[in-house]
């Protein structure tokens, strides 16, 4: 039977990638945002119209729509949000809607770069030295996307809810990974970001990385995840490997995870709801992806 698939922020410039993955699946892609003039709303099958973050009622509405539109998987993108939908799994799960996200516990280190950057401390996982005050020269938000509010530089900040961090210079490698629903991991594909636009990747590569896959298993044993997450490393001249963040959710660059293994919408289906055991396909390593923009016509 066909699963009617919700995606969150479906009119960023990314999502297409993810409602396209749902469709090829043979199962329903139910976007969502905040309004419908945007192309989630026309390369879906179905819309659901999403209260603001803020908006006190928000779980309330957003039960009510889930239940009205009969979503049967969400697939949360939207790092507002990531917490609640991880407190409420086990509520929705009851009403037969399976949550694709991880524990709270394992969010609450990932969503703080600070309790992340103590974590990897507690754990000897190499890393850059991080602290809350202006101590070194990169300066980013404690909380939320690493790509935004980033500062280099010496001059004084604000540093509310802020962290500062070494700068450390090399190669960055983001990290493709899906886990099953007790935390194994299913693929962990390296990929390096040729090239950047607004914090997003538009070119990629797919690279073998034995050091990264050996430090993603670690992390995720002493932490715990599941379904779809995003790592990143950089890996210095003398092939120094630091860990700098993890994207607990869904990622826009796993375009190019997906096509380097296989479409990832039906193994999810068949691990966390049917309860089966996932075999790998081989990873195309060195497969490249070029992103581009696409319209869509309502």
């Amino acid at each position: 039977m066909k699963k009617r698939i919700l995606t969150e922020a479906s009119g960023s410039l990314v999502s297409a990638y993810l409602i396209k993955a749902i469709k090829e699946s043979g199962n329903v892609s139910i976007a969502s945002d905040i309004n419908k003039n945007n192309h989630g709303f026309s390369l879906a099958d179905d819309f659901i119209e999403m209260p603001s973050s803020d908006d006190p009622n928000l779980w309330s509405k957003i039960e009510k729509k889930l239940i009205k539109s009969e979503v049967d998987i969400v697939i949360p993108s939207f790092d507002e949000t990531l917490m609640g939908w991880s407190e409420r799994k086990e509520y929705f799960y009851k009403k037969g809607i399976n949550i694709l996200i991880s524990h709270p516990d394992s969010l609450e280190i990932y969503l703080d770069k600070y309790k992340a950057y103590k974590f990897c401390k507690l754990h000897e996982i190499p890393t850059p030295k991080t602290s809350i005050s202006q101590k070194y020269k990169i300066v980013k938000p404690r909380f939320g996307r690493g790509g935004s509010g980033i500062y280099i530089g010496n001059e004084g900040q604000d540093m509310n809810n802020m962290i500062s961090q070494e700068y450390i210079k090399g190669i960055e490698y983001t990290v493709d990974c899906l886990f099953d629903k007790n935390g194994e991991p299913i693929y962990i594909i390296p990929r390096q970001r040729i090239d950047i636009k607004d914090g997003k990747s538009t070119k990629g590569i797919v690279k073998k990385h034995n050091k990264i896959e050996k430090l993603v298993k670690k992390m995720s044993k002493e932490a715990v995840l599941v379904g779809p997450i995003n790592f990143q490393f950089i890996e210095t001249d003398d092939h120094l490997l630091y860990f700098l963040e993890v994207n607990p959710r869904i990622a826009g660059g796993m375009a190019l995870g997906m096509a380097a293994s296989e479409n990832w919408i039906n193994p999810i289906i068949d691990n966390f709801i049917n309860n089966i055991q996932i075999r790998p396909k081989p990873i195309k390593y060195n497969l490249k992806m070029y992103r581009y923009y696409a319209e869509s016509f309502v």
